[in-house]
């Protein structure tokens, strides 16, 4: 089935194409995720920071300084830690230098929960199972590319006479 008429969209032009069909993919890929996660009882952002936290330990991260290392960066850190703290694998407290700041932690049964998934995350190498390693390489470099244009875009579209 050809993309186009796979999302129902007239394609202007092959750059539109690589962009729709990326979020489209992403998408599918994004599911896939959300579907592995769940049955840890956690979302995509949740293990995204606990993985952050852990590779921190034993030095804490503020609420800000996680968001700056989240694959999301939309995603509202303050809700995510409160949380993940309910559920009892962070610990949260006050940064003792700047008072409106907390620290927060990888707790022992958040250590305990990423230990669990560690042994199952090769199943999520199995949605790209398709791509030879040489593809799957070339799609990084492919990505890594899309992303430098976005960060440039703003320029280039300010650029453009009206």
């Amino acid at each position: 089935m050809h993309f186009e008429n796979e999302v129902g969209v007239k394609i202007r032009n092959e750059w539109q194409k690589a962009s729709l069909n990326l979020l489209y993919t992403s998408g599918f890929l994004f599911n896939g995720y959300e579907s592995f996660f769940k049955r840890h009882g956690l979302t995509t952002q949740q293990y995204n920071a606990l993985r952050i936290l852990r590779d921190q330990f034993p030095t804490p991260i503020s609420t800000s300084g996680l968001r700056d290392k989240m694959l999301d960066k939309m995603s509202d850190t303050s809700r995510l830690v409160s949380r993940l703290n309910a559920k009892g694998f962070v610990e949260v407290k006050q940064n003792p230098h700047d008072k409106r700041l907390v620290n927060i932690i990888l707790s022992e049964k958040g250590h305990d929960m990423m230990a669990g998934i560690d042994p199952e995350l090769s199943l999520l190498d199995g949605l790209l199972h398709d791509l030879s390693e040489e593809e799957a390489t070339q799609l990084s470099e492919l990505l890594s590319k899309v992303r430098k244009s976005i960060k440039t875009a703003s320029k280039r579209i300010r650029a453009t006479p009206a």
